[in-house]
């Protein structure tokens, strides 16, 4: 089976199901595991080259949609050459991935036709349930099960680690200029990891908030994660983020956080161990990082 993957998260599952020498095509933001660079990218990035900032991504994101513009578009005469059996999108966020209508709308000409799989996560149990899906789709059933069993048993151990640990108040933030609060399965990686999160139920959208609010929320920790950025770029920002009455620690917010995959499950790990700490443990580095107020 020939498959596409239009989407980073998805190009982890397939890569962790053992499927990586069927991926034929990738979405250009698709980075993980190294070496997946030499997939042809069939996606692009409509958003404008002078949009560096975060507050200029946020006004040129807000602006599209205001104008119903796409912000990535699909090279459906590559994608035709390449030939998938199956091409797998999303449905979930239109800022973060492919619209799932433009997608469509580059298989509808296949020949041989192509299937679609869209899907849309929205807690942390429906990623993991997702990576079936996936397995199955790809005709993989077992891997799947395996894969899904090793990261339900790791949730279930990271559970216990914590279990009878004062929760530590969180306030996981995915864009600093604006601040956003961090939705969907994020509350649900905090929560395994032995907090809550103070600023949106699990499973509800992100939403556009401002530092007052973050305060306001009287946060313990606050976990800057950016969305799709990785540590180095995370910290660099951390010089935007006003003085807080809280511990505050920047965290790889693209291989950890952002992606609805297995490495979910690696994030909520992490999230442990600045949350509660214990003898052992690995000390900040490639995946996290305190900023202020550190040292557990």
């Amino acid at each position: 089976m020939r498959i596409a993957s239009l989407l980073p998260s998805v190009t982890e599952m397939v890569c962790a199901l053992g499927l990586e020498d069927r991926l034929v095509a990738r979405s250009h933001e698709c980075d993980f595991p190294p070496g997946i660079e030499r997939v042809p990218a069939v996606t692009a990035s409509r958003l404008p080259a002078d949009a560096v900032t975060q507050a200029q991504v946020d006004a040129a994101v807000t602006d599209a949609a205001r104008a119903g513009e796409a912000l990535y578009e699909v090279d459906a005469d590559l994608l035709a050459r390449l030939a998938p059996d199956l091409v797998i999108t999303q449905s979930l966020c239109d800022v973060c991935a492919v619209a799932e209508g433009a997608v469509f709308a580059a298989v509808r000409d296949l020949d041989p036709p192509a299937r679609v799989l869209s899907l849309a996560p929205g807690r942390l149990d429906e990623v993991i349930a997702s990576v079936q899906e996936v397995a199955d789709a790809a005709g993989v059933p077992e891997a799947g099960h395996a894969l899904v069993a090793s990261l339900r048993a790791r949730l279930d151990a990271l559970r216990a680690r914590v279990a009878g640990r004062p929760p530590v108040r969180v306030a996981a933030v995915e864009w600093i200029d604006p601040p956003w609060s961090a939705g969907h399965w994020v509350p649900d990686q905090v929560a395994a990891a032995g907090g809550v999160e103070v600023l949106v139920a699990a499973g509800e959208r992100s939403a556009r908030a401002t530092w007052d609010d973050v305060a306001a929320a009287r946060p313990d920790v606050v976990v800057l994660m950016p969305c799709g950025l990785a540590l180095a770029e995370v910290m660099e920002l951390a010089g935007d983020v006003p003085p807080l009455d809280a511990r505050v620690v920047a965290v790889d917010a693209s291989g950890l956080f952002s992606r609805p995959g297995p490495r979910l499950v690696e994030g909520a790990e992490v999230m442990a161990r600045i949350l509660h700490p214990m003898p052992g443990d690995e000390a900040p580095g490639g995946s996290w990082a305190w900023i202020a107020g550190g040292g557990g």
